[in-house]
């Protein structure tokens, strides 16, 4: 894995340890587990952080990071790879995991027209919530099994191209 790339994007650990937001976690983030590339790591963040993107939760990145903390994979991928939900691409992925979670529960498609109103989203939110929290849980666990499977296998690839490079010269 070219781990030179993936450093040049990254903070370092003494920048977000002192960020002011993050000062509270001071001491959680002195574990060097965190802040490791290496397989496992980087693999367990990528899971999580293509978990946490498919949750319609307010701070995702709040909870992409309690997890890498408890899981102990690497902290800033794991919150960076949340932002593949952003205002831009939520709405087709939830849209989808809806219509997933409502052909799963066999429910009909409701058709709605947003508006910026509690009361619109109270009452929306209402119909709509237990298709989309099972189509958004649902695409997460498959989107964070496959992150994860697909960066070990690619990582032993390439971990494997290079011990062969290394041994022709």
């Amino acid at each position: 894995m070219p781990k030179k790339f993936i450093k040049r994007f990254l903070p370092t650990p003494e920048t977000l340890k002192a960020h002011p937001h993050l000062r509270h976690f001071s001491e959680t983030l002195q574990n060097p587990n965190l802040w490791h590339l290496n397989r496992r790591s980087v693999a367990g963040a990528v899971s999580v952080g293509l978990f946490c993107a498919w949750m319609p939760i307010p701070f995702q990145m709040v909870l992409a990071a309690v997890i890498a903390m408890l899981f102990t994979v690497n902290l800033p991928i794991s919150v960076a790879l949340v932002w593949l939900s952003n205002p831009i691409t939520m709405p087709p992925l939830f849209y989808g995991a809806y219509r997933l979670g409502a052909f799963i529960l066999q429910e009909e498609v409701v058709d709605f027209h947003f508006q910026l109103t509690l009361t619109w989203l109270a009452k929306t939110l209402e119909t709509i919530a237990p298709p989309l929290l099972l189509g958004c849980f649902i695409m997460g666990t498959i989107c964070s099994i496959l992150g994860y499977v697909l960066l070990r296998i690619f990582w032993r690839v390439n971990t494997t191209k290079k011990w062969q490079r290394r041994n022709r010269r």
